[in-house]
């Protein structure tokens, strides 16, 4: 499938900035994808440097004009996807494999984790694929998606609580649950073409994916109950949201911060 992107991030201060910088997770990787054409512009703010991180990930480290009010991020491009049945070609970062059995502070496993791997790993002669799909459909039974309740921060655990939840923490407590089961487990972050009755947030999707002996990483999309396939642009992957994630940044000073959206994504 082809796709385009458009999207832009607006940040607005209620005060000038004295200083501010971030690191943009935004460029896809042309490995099991081809991108044709990828873009970033800033107003507001310029490149510092850029750099692949040691998830493979590729990204931009900028800096916000000093006295600015406002910065955009606005990325454009096309990439062309295969439906590979969720088998994603491996990144050539420098993280071993063990890393992503660790857990964080976002998908530390606590009670809700450790009742969602006893209702899936009760059948020994299930092999390791089907356990996964089998943690999929729990997790989408135990975490609603109702967006408003959780944000950035929520951990795996916060989520199975509440009872409900978006895209990250569908991913977080898939991951979560997944490593309890001694199976390395990742959170991606990246676009989705969607159709009326798919699931995503406003900003980009989330999903997670797994390490699997005979096929590599394969993804499980818990919010739509399905792996990734074509209508799915890989950009980012890490621990967890924060290392995955799109935009992330310090600023310097008093000045409140609002953030606003556009996204198109379309064959």
């Amino acid at each position: 499938m082809r796709i385009s992107v458009s999207h832009t991030t607006t940040y607005t201060y209620d005060a000038p900035v004295s200083a501010a910088l971030q690191e943009l997770r935004l460029t896809p990787r042309p490995l099991g994808q081809r991108v044709e054409r990828w873009d970033i512009r800033l107003t507001g703010g310029h490149k510092e440097v850029g750099f692949v991180d040691h998830h493979g990930n590729i990204v931009d480290l900028i800096t916000v004009e000093p006295g600015a009010t406002e910065m955009s991020v606005t990325c454009e491009g096309v990439v062309v996807t295969e439906d590979n049945g969720g088998v994603a070609t491996s990144i050539p970062g420098t993280a071993p494999l063990w890393l992503y059995t660790r857990s964080t502070e976002l998908t530390e496993a606590g009670p809700g984790v450790a009742a969602l791997v006893r209702e899936v790993s009760g059948d020994e002669s299930s092999d390791r694929v089907a356990t996964m799909h089998l943690l999929c459909a729990a997790v989408s039974s135990k975490v609603s998606y109702e967006p408003g309740w959780t944000d950035s921060a929520t951990a795996a655990e916060d989520a199975i609580a509440a009872g409900r939840g978006v895209c990250q923490d569908h991913a977080h407590v898939f991951v979560s649950a997944a490593r309890s089961l001694g199976v390395p487990a990742r959170y991606v972050s990246g676009y989705l073409v969607t159709d009326p009755s798919a699931v995503v947030d406003q900003a980009s999707h989330a999903w997670a994916e797994v390490w699997i002996d005979a096929l590599g990483w394969v993804g499980f999309d818990v919010s739509n109950g399905v792996c990734p396939d074509d209508r799915y642009i890989r950009v980012a992957a890490g621990l967890d949201y924060s290392e995955a994630s799109p935009v992330t940044g310090i600023r310097f000073g008093e000045a409140n911060e609002a953030m606003h959206v556009n996204l198109q994504v379309q064959q």
